[in-house]
């Protein structure tokens, strides 16, 4: 295979990599019941006018799986992040205590769980449109190839080179989406 179809190929390996970790990364926002500081990506607070995601003011922490301590690094931010967590509506209650916000996580009841098992579905959908798109622009990329005097079997083998990591990447999702529902569903 020429260096143009290998580095077609190598492209796309890195933006189905890409759209992986894009769907894990949302998979950590989705709680299954245990407190996790990913919980909290995402939510900014205003920091002397600017928002500001508050990882980047305060450390976070789970002590056990049932809460998560938020300490920010200025104590007058307390009040501040207490309402950027209300605000970001994520059912939480934060407990201030002058020091740190305690959040205690409460248990997921049986239909909040199958809502987030829709979440996590919808998730990875998104994710293989990303990876067909991603193999359309790929095989766009094959065909323009030719007028760059590319053999016709090396386009041919390039395309069933893209299938074959379409089919590998999708077959990722549908591993990651089912390790996540279990996750979610077990009590």
């Amino acid at each position: 295979m020429n260096e143009f179809c290998q580095m077609v190929l190598m492209e796309t390996r890195e933006d189905m990599d890409g759209a992986i970790s894009h769907l894990e990364k949302e998979y950590q926002k989705l709680r299954a019941g245990k407190a996790n500081p990913q919980m909290l990506e995402g939510v900014r607070a205003d920091y002397y006018g600017v928002p500001t995601p508050i990882d980047q003011m305060a450390n976070i922490n789970t002590p056990d799986p049932k809460q998560i301590i938020v300490q920010p690094w200025d104590k007058n931010m307390l009040v501040v992040i207490d309402k950027a967590i209300q605000a970001a509506n994520l059912g939480f209650n934060p407990q201030n205590d002058g020091e740190v916000l305690r959040i205690l996580v409460p248990p997921l009841t049986e239909e909040r769980r199958r809502d987030l098992v829709k979440r996590a579905r919808n998730e990875a959908e998104q994710a293989k449109v990303s990876i067909r798109n991603i193999r359309k622009n790929a095989n766009t990329a094959a065909k323009k190839l030719k007028d760059d005097g590319v053999s016709e079997d090396d386009i041919k083998k390039l395309e069933n080179d893209v299938q074959n990591l379409t089919n590998n990447f999708t077959t990722k999702v549908d591993t990651l989406l089912e390790a996540k529902e279990k996750d979610i569903m077990t009590i």
